[in-house]
Protein backbone atom coordinates (compact mmCIF):
# COMPACT_ATOMS: atom_id res chain seq x y z
CA UNK A 1 0.00 0.00 0.00
CA UNK A 2 2.98 2.28 0.76
CA UNK A 3 3.01 5.18 3.31
CA UNK A 4 0.26 7.29 3.55
CA UNK A 5 2.76 10.58 3.89
CA UNK A 6 4.36 9.84 0.86
CA UNK A 7 1.69 9.30 -2.11
CA UNK A 8 2.27 7.88 -5.30
CA UNK A 9 2.37 10.53 -8.73
CA UNK A 10 -0.30 11.07 -9.88
CA UNK A 11 0.82 12.02 -13.41
CA UNK A 12 3.37 10.31 -16.19
CA UNK A 13 6.00 12.28 -17.05
CA UNK A 14 7.62 12.48 -20.39
CA UNK A 15 9.26 9.41 -21.73
CA UNK A 16 12.68 11.44 -22.48
CA UNK A 17 13.87 14.22 -20.76
CA UNK A 18 15.70 16.36 -23.95
CA UNK A 19 12.88 16.51 -26.85
CA UNK A 20 13.23 19.59 -28.50
CA UNK A 21 10.10 19.85 -30.26
CA UNK A 22 8.30 18.70 -27.02
CA UNK A 23 10.09 21.32 -25.56
CA UNK A 24 8.73 24.47 -27.47
CA UNK A 25 5.45 22.97 -27.40
CA UNK A 26 4.78 22.91 -23.45
CA UNK A 27 6.41 26.11 -23.05
CA UNK A 28 4.00 27.84 -25.34
CA UNK A 29 0.99 26.10 -23.89
CA UNK A 30 2.35 26.65 -20.22
CA UNK A 31 2.98 30.88 -21.06
CA UNK A 32 -0.65 30.68 -22.65
CA UNK A 33 -2.64 29.21 -20.16
CA UNK A 34 -0.69 30.95 -17.10
CA UNK A 35 0.40 27.33 -15.80
CA UNK A 36 2.69 27.51 -12.78
CA UNK A 37 4.77 24.58 -14.47
CA UNK A 38 4.90 22.04 -16.58
CA UNK A 39 3.83 19.44 -13.86
CA UNK A 40 0.14 21.04 -14.32
CA UNK A 41 0.44 20.33 -17.97
CA UNK A 42 1.60 16.53 -17.65
CA UNK A 43 -1.65 16.67 -15.07
CA UNK A 44 -3.60 17.47 -17.62
CA UNK A 45 -2.33 15.21 -20.19
CA UNK A 46 -2.65 12.58 -18.09
CA UNK A 47 -5.86 12.89 -17.11
CA UNK A 48 -6.73 12.62 -20.88
CA UNK A 49 -4.48 10.02 -21.70
CA UNK A 50 -6.66 7.82 -18.95
CA UNK A 51 -9.86 8.76 -21.21
CA UNK A 52 -9.00 7.88 -24.22
CA UNK A 53 -7.40 4.39 -22.79
CA UNK A 54 -10.94 3.75 -20.74
CA UNK A 55 -12.36 4.37 -24.36
CA UNK A 56 -10.54 2.11 -26.19
CA UNK A 57 -11.27 -0.55 -23.49
CA UNK A 58 -14.69 -0.11 -23.34
CA UNK A 59 -15.29 -0.25 -27.23
CA UNK A 60 -13.52 -3.69 -27.06
CA UNK A 61 -15.45 -5.32 -24.23
CA UNK A 62 -18.72 -3.67 -25.62
CA UNK A 63 -18.47 -5.76 -28.95
CA UNK A 64 -18.89 -8.79 -27.24
CA UNK A 65 -21.81 -7.64 -26.08
CA UNK A 66 -21.11 -7.31 -22.82
CA UNK A 67 -24.01 -5.40 -20.49
CA UNK A 68 -21.56 -4.23 -17.55
CA UNK A 69 -18.93 -2.61 -20.02
CA UNK A 70 -22.36 -0.72 -21.59
CA UNK A 71 -23.22 0.66 -18.05
CA UNK A 72 -19.60 1.60 -17.91
CA UNK A 73 -19.31 3.23 -21.60
CA UNK A 74 -22.65 5.11 -20.23
CA UNK A 75 -20.75 6.34 -17.14
CA UNK A 76 -17.82 7.56 -19.14
CA UNK A 77 -19.98 9.52 -21.63
CA UNK A 78 -21.74 11.32 -18.25
CA UNK A 79 -18.64 12.13 -16.58
CA UNK A 80 -17.10 14.04 -19.46
CA UNK A 81 -20.27 15.62 -20.19
CA UNK A 82 -20.33 16.70 -16.88
CA UNK A 83 -17.24 18.58 -16.76
CA UNK A 84 -17.97 20.06 -20.11
CA UNK A 85 -15.42 17.64 -22.25
CA UNK A 86 -18.63 16.03 -24.47
CA UNK A 87 -21.81 17.26 -25.12
CA UNK A 88 -24.36 16.52 -23.48
CA UNK A 89 -26.28 14.31 -25.54
CA UNK A 90 -24.54 12.23 -28.82
CA UNK A 91 -21.73 11.97 -27.44
CA UNK A 92 -19.88 8.64 -28.25
CA UNK A 93 -17.15 6.73 -27.09
CA UNK A 94 -14.91 7.64 -30.69
CA UNK A 95 -15.71 11.57 -28.76
CA UNK A 96 -13.42 10.51 -26.18
CA UNK A 97 -10.40 9.13 -28.56
CA UNK A 98 -10.68 12.47 -29.77
CA UNK A 99 -10.05 15.18 -26.60
CA UNK A 100 -6.92 16.88 -26.73
CA UNK A 101 -5.39 18.15 -23.38
CA UNK A 102 -6.26 21.58 -24.21
CA UNK A 103 -9.74 20.38 -23.68
CA UNK A 104 -9.14 19.67 -20.18
CA UNK A 105 -7.47 22.85 -19.71
CA UNK A 106 -9.83 25.08 -21.18
CA UNK A 107 -11.95 23.34 -17.85
CA UNK A 108 -9.68 24.91 -14.84
CA UNK A 109 -10.80 26.77 -12.74
CA UNK A 110 -8.20 29.82 -13.62
CA UNK A 111 -8.96 29.62 -17.60
CA UNK A 112 -12.86 29.83 -16.86
CA UNK A 113 -12.38 33.21 -14.65
CA UNK A 114 -10.33 34.83 -17.45
CA UNK A 115 -12.32 33.80 -19.97
CA UNK A 116 -15.20 35.38 -18.07
CA UNK A 117 -13.45 38.83 -17.78
CA UNK A 118 -12.78 38.54 -14.22
CA UNK A 119 -9.09 39.09 -15.01
CA UNK A 120 -7.33 40.41 -18.09
CA UNK A 121 -4.34 37.55 -17.61
CA UNK A 122 -3.95 34.29 -16.82
CA UNK A 123 -1.48 35.20 -13.95
CA UNK A 124 -3.65 37.85 -12.75
CA UNK A 125 -6.76 34.75 -12.67
CA UNK A 126 -4.36 32.89 -10.62
CA UNK A 127 -3.52 35.17 -8.21
CA UNK A 128 -7.06 35.80 -7.59
CA UNK A 129 -8.04 32.42 -7.14
CA UNK A 130 -5.02 32.00 -4.65
CA UNK A 131 -5.74 35.15 -2.96
CA UNK A 132 -8.97 33.98 -1.96
CA UNK A 133 -10.89 36.31 -4.74
CA UNK A 134 -13.17 34.05 -6.87
CA UNK A 135 -15.98 31.75 -5.26
CA UNK A 136 -18.23 28.97 -6.67
CA UNK A 137 -22.09 29.35 -5.47
CA UNK A 138 -20.96 31.19 -2.43
CA UNK A 139 -17.98 29.07 -1.69
CA UNK A 140 -14.25 30.47 -1.85
CA UNK A 141 -12.01 28.19 -3.87
CA UNK A 142 -8.28 28.82 -4.15
CA UNK A 143 -7.37 25.89 -6.23
CA UNK A 144 -6.36 27.08 -10.10
CA UNK A 145 -6.67 23.74 -11.27
CA UNK A 146 -10.00 23.19 -10.10
CA UNK A 147 -12.18 21.51 -12.84
CA UNK A 148 -15.60 23.20 -12.93
CA UNK A 149 -18.35 21.19 -13.89
CA UNK A 150 -21.10 22.25 -16.47
CA UNK A 151 -23.67 23.53 -13.33
CA UNK A 152 -20.79 25.42 -11.44
CA UNK A 153 -19.69 27.42 -14.61
CA UNK A 154 -22.41 29.82 -14.18
CA UNK A 155 -22.01 29.84 -10.07
CA UNK A 156 -18.52 31.52 -10.86
CA UNK A 157 -17.96 35.04 -9.08
CA UNK A 158 -16.06 37.25 -7.23
CA UNK A 159 -16.12 36.70 -3.90
CA UNK A 160 -18.32 39.21 -1.92
CA UNK A 161 -16.38 39.66 0.90
CA UNK A 162 -13.32 40.12 -1.28
CA UNK A 163 -12.32 44.08 -1.57
CA UNK A 164 -11.94 43.35 -5.24
CA UNK A 165 -15.97 43.00 -5.45
CA UNK A 166 -16.58 46.59 -5.50
CA UNK A 167 -16.70 48.33 -8.82
CA UNK A 168 -15.18 51.33 -7.20
CA UNK A 169 -12.17 49.37 -6.53
CA UNK A 170 -8.95 50.34 -8.34
CA UNK A 171 -7.99 47.41 -9.60
CA UNK A 172 -11.29 47.10 -10.96
CA UNK A 173 -11.01 50.44 -12.96
CA UNK A 174 -7.67 49.38 -14.16
CA UNK A 175 -9.04 46.24 -15.51
CA UNK A 176 -11.50 48.30 -17.66
CA UNK A 177 -9.35 50.92 -18.69
CA UNK A 178 -7.05 48.40 -19.55
CA UNK A 179 -9.59 46.13 -22.20
CA UNK A 180 -10.51 49.66 -23.47
CA UNK A 181 -6.71 50.26 -24.53
CA UNK A 182 -6.34 46.59 -25.70
CA UNK A 183 -9.61 46.80 -27.79
CA UNK A 184 -8.87 50.14 -29.48
CA UNK A 185 -4.83 49.51 -30.22
CA UNK A 186 -4.57 47.88 -33.78
CA UNK A 187 -2.68 44.50 -33.89
CA UNK A 188 0.86 44.40 -35.57
CA UNK A 189 2.39 42.12 -37.10
CA UNK A 190 6.08 41.20 -37.30
CA UNK A 191 7.95 42.66 -40.16
CA UNK A 192 10.68 40.10 -41.63
CA UNK A 193 12.99 41.10 -44.39
CA UNK A 194 15.02 38.76 -46.86
CA UNK A 195 17.36 36.65 -44.51
CA UNK A 196 13.91 35.81 -41.97
CA UNK A 197 15.19 38.40 -39.71
CA UNK A 198 13.61 41.38 -38.12
CA UNK A 199 10.76 42.51 -36.37
CA UNK A 200 9.18 40.47 -33.41
CA UNK A 201 11.35 37.98 -33.54
CA UNK A 202 14.72 39.34 -35.03
CA UNK A 203 17.03 42.88 -34.62
CA UNK A 204 20.06 43.17 -32.06
CA UNK A 205 18.64 40.97 -29.38
CA UNK A 206 15.58 39.31 -30.59
CA UNK A 207 16.07 36.11 -30.58
CA UNK A 208 15.77 35.93 -34.34
CA UNK A 209 16.99 32.98 -36.29
CA UNK A 210 19.85 34.94 -37.71
CA UNK A 211 22.81 36.36 -36.02
CA UNK A 212 22.63 40.05 -34.73
CA UNK A 213 23.66 43.42 -36.29
CA UNK A 214 26.16 45.00 -35.09
CA UNK A 215 27.21 49.00 -36.03
CA UNK A 216 30.13 50.35 -34.98
CA UNK A 217 29.05 54.07 -33.75
CA UNK A 218 31.27 56.87 -35.07
CA UNK A 219 31.90 59.38 -32.19
CA UNK A 220 29.96 62.79 -32.97
CA UNK A 221 33.71 64.55 -32.59
CA UNK A 222 34.86 62.80 -34.75
CA UNK A 223 32.50 62.47 -37.57
CA UNK A 224 31.97 66.65 -37.54
CA UNK A 225 35.73 66.92 -38.14
CA UNK A 226 35.45 64.53 -41.06
CA UNK A 227 32.79 66.69 -42.34
CA UNK A 228 34.78 70.18 -41.61
CA UNK A 229 38.19 68.95 -43.49
CA UNK A 230 38.88 70.35 -46.91
CA UNK A 231 39.97 67.36 -48.59
CA UNK A 232 42.06 68.27 -51.76
CA UNK A 233 40.30 67.67 -54.69
CA UNK A 234 41.83 65.09 -57.62
CA UNK A 235 41.89 66.27 -61.49
CA UNK A 236 39.61 64.53 -63.75
CA UNK A 237 42.04 64.74 -66.72
CA UNK A 238 45.67 63.66 -65.77
CA UNK A 239 48.47 64.91 -68.06
CA UNK A 240 49.64 62.51 -70.26
CA UNK A 241 53.42 60.53 -69.09
CA UNK A 242 55.47 61.71 -71.64
CA UNK A 243 58.07 59.46 -70.37
CA UNK A 244 61.57 60.44 -69.56
CA UNK A 245 63.84 62.26 -72.24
Amino acid sequence: MGDPKFPRRTYQTPSHPWQGERIKEEAIVVKEYGLKNKRELWKAKTQVRDLRKQSRDLQARTRTGSEQAKMEANNLLTSCAKIGLLPMEGATLDDVLGLQTKSMLERRLQTIVMRKGYAITPGQARQFIIHGHVAIDDRKVTIPGYIVTRGEEDKIVINPRSPIANDTHPLRISQKEALEIRAKKPKREPQYDDRGRGGKFGGRGGGGFGKPKFVKKVPREAAVAAATVNAPAVPLDLPEDKGVQ
